[in-house]
């Protein structure tokens, strides 16, 4: 099975890796001096409920403890969710994270697709989507069965939405999305939100659905330290849900020991880098404008973006073989080809934002590379 994901810098050799979206700034030192106090107890097992995690979790959000779930990272939940409950359906924003289609597909549920369009830069329209969810329902009527709140069961399946998307980097304010949980809390559809990326965003707390996990009972908002503490190595994620049903049919199919014991330290002390977070989005605002003035004045087209990572496309004839991949490959600079992206082609790539330097690097190495091609 071919490997699509950002990061793979083991196959080949790679100098510079732009494919992955992790924090400029890498893991804060906090978070260092965990991983090394780790290493003084690795001969423990780690704490299978994730206990002092989960409590610092829920008093950040506001949430009780048994609302949170750990995991190895935000993958590791979504498919604990697809195999716990086994929907039937899911439905997936085109483009978006491929993690999803996966877990859908390995638990045997079938995919419907919900287009977003290019000229709209992807951002995707509440309504419109509500309106082609409507039409689907209405010609899947078997699909449609009650479903109390925390009874573990489904009506028509799962909705993953991620906020800010993948690949493109635009978000949905909470106002926005509001109509969209209250539409599939009525049909019994559960909304799985992504917020892996949310807290590169200005003022995230705009666009964060969790006070709303309340209101809707059979929604999910899923959260990672993988990318915006630089801790991609050491896999950390958690759910958020009011959906005690499925916290248990999560827990049915998942490991005794989920999260190691060294990235339950780090994630504690993850939490209190409050400065860290506040640089970040400084570092990432700034380093963003840059590389979407420099790929532009370079012809590509670029996605606006609101994250740490922009979508560009190649517009040259025939890019669509990913040609400038290859190219940079051959330099050994990796860029996250968007070819497996339902709705895009290998014509489109995604880079993170980097420092000064990190993007200056890519944007000369792009210069010297991009005409010879035409």
């Amino acid at each position: 099975m071919e490997f699509y994901h950002g990061g793979d810098i083991y196959s080949q050799e790679i100098l510079w890796d732009r494919s992955v979206n992790i924090n400029p700034l890498r893991a804060p030192e906090g978070v260092r001096e965990a991983v090394r106090r780790s290493a003084a107890v690795c001969e423990r097992y780690p704490d299978g409920r994730c206990r002092g995690l989960t409590r610092k979790l829920a008093r950040r959000h506001g949430v009780p403890e048994e609302a949170v779930l750990c995991g190895n990272g935000a993958a590791d939940l979504l498919f604990q969710m697809v195999f716990g409950e086994r929907p039937r359906q899911g439905w997936l924003l085109a483009p978006t994270f491929s993690g999803y289609e996966q877990a859908l597909a390995g638990g045997g549920a079938g995919i419907s697709y919900l287009t977003l369009r290019k000229e709209a830069h992807f951002r995707p329209d509440v309504q419109q989507l509500i309106g082609q969810l409507a039409v689907d329902l209405q010609d899947s009527c078997p699909l449609r069965q009650p479903v109390v709140p925390g009874d573990g069961g489904l009506g028509p399946g799962y909705l993953f939405l991620c906020n800010p998307n993948n690949p493109t980097g635009l978000a949905l304010e909470r106002g926005e999305l509001e109509a969209l949980a209250a539409f599939a809390e009525g049909a019994k559809i559960r909304l799985v939100v992504d917020e892996c990326f949310l807290d590169f965003l200005e003022e995230p707390e705009r666009y964060t659905m969790v006070p709303a996990l309340e209101r809707y009972p059979h929604m999910v908002v899923l959260k990672a330290f993988t990318k915006i503490y630089g801790m991609a190595g050491l896999r950390l994620g958690y759910c958020l849900t009011m959906d005690r049903g499925l916290i248990q049919a999560m827990e049915r199919v998942r490991q005794p020991w989920p999260v190691s014991l060294t990235a339950q330290m780090a994630g504690e002390a993850a939490l209190e880098e409050g400065a860290y977070l506040i640089k970040t989005r400084q570092v990432v605002r700034q380093g963003r404008e840059q590389l979407s003035q420099g790929l532009k004045a370079l012809g590509f087209w670029v996605c606006p973006s609101q994250a740490n990572y922009l979508l560009f496309q190649d517009l040259r004839p025939g890019a669509e073989d990913g040609r400038l991949g290859r190219a940079l490959l051959e330099q050994k600079l990796l860029l996250r080809s968007c070819r497996d992206y339902h709705g895009l082609d290998g014509s489109y790539y995604r880079t993170c934002v980097g420092l000064k330097e990190e993007n200056d690097h890519l944007l000369a190495m792009l210069g010297r590379l991009y005409r010879p091609l035409s």
